[in-house]
């Protein structure tokens, strides 16, 4: 019978230094294998230092990043990617900016993102996924996420959501349609290592007890990846965003030892994405 092998894998890290203590919790002791680091956030060295000291099992990717914070590189470098501030837009002002984003831009910056990881850890990105999903939005940014990652030797996030179904992640509503017209393309055109399955709905309203064990009871056979956001709400994240004291209940959540029980019950193997 084919095994069921499972990433956690917590997204932001890095975000603040609450998310990021949050989510080396969550996999010392909880059930989070997996994280992908934002490369563009104030303290980002010292975050991946203690991640490699105190998390040598925690799988590391880059989360790149176009909607939050500033580029790495000049923003006169990239004019079509941030505001009259130099900062990068809310995911809100990027969809409006979007038929104007330069890919060549978006190239760049996500190269100096990647590169940066590298110096910092002395590894390759063991996968790529994209802050508010941004690298699904267009068939441009996907098929640059896709030669990076094909570039690098690394896996992507599966692009379809709630297992492998028809539903692009969790894209805005105007783009989900579209992207149904060139994700299945373009996954065929590069066939990026990925786990078989996604899941996306442990979440906001989501995070409870109940709904992770139902997500986990019905798991299929193979590869899966659950996204997830632990942390703790310091200062810094309640001021910038919106998913902060949620982040402390997915926290929670993962560290429960009834979930890690059932994970055991279920005979779920529990892996990162250098493990696929």
């Amino acid at each position: 019978m084919m095994s069921i092998q499972l990433i956690v894998n917590a997204d932001d890290y890095g975000r603040t230094p609450g998310v990021s203590e949050g989510i080396r919790s969550a996999h010392l002791q909880g059930i989070v294998t997996s994280t992908t680091a934002m490369m563009n956030m104030p303290g980002i060295e010292v975050e991946l230092e203690k991640a490699l000291i105190d998390c040598p099992n925690l799988g590391l990717g880059v989360h790149l990043v176009l909607t939050a914070g500033k580029p790495l590189i000049s923003s006169s470098c990239v004019p079509s990617l941030t505001s009259e501030t130099g900062h990068f837009p809310s995911a809100t002002e990027f969809l409006d900016k979007l038929p104007d984003i330069d890919p060549d831009q978006v190239r760049f910056e996500w190269e100096i993102q990647i590169q940066k990881f590298i110096k910092l850890t002395g590894k390759k990105p063991d996968h790529l996924d994209s802050h508010h999903h941004t690298s699904y939005f267009t068939s441009s940014l996907f098929e640059i996420m896709l030669e990076l990652a094909r570039d690098l030797d690394c896996a992507i996030r599966p692009p379809l959501a709630e297992g492998n179904s028809d539903l692009p992640l969790d894209l805005p509503p105007e783009l989900g349609k579209l992207a149904m017209g060139f994700l299945p393309a373009l996954m065929e055109k590069f066939k990026p290592r990925r786990p078989e399955n996604f899941f996306s709905s442990f979440y906001d309203q989501s995070v409870n007890l109940e709904n992770l064990s139902r997500i986990l009871t019905n798991l299929p056979h193979g590869s899966s990846e659950i996204m997830c956001h632990p942390g703790i709400a310091d200062p810094e994240l309640v001021s910038g965003s919106s998913y902060n004291v949620q982040r402390e209940k997915e926290l929670k959540v993962l560290k429960d030892q009834s979930i890690y029980a059932l994970i055991q019950q279920l005979g779920i193997q529990l892996i990162n994405y250098s493990q696929l």
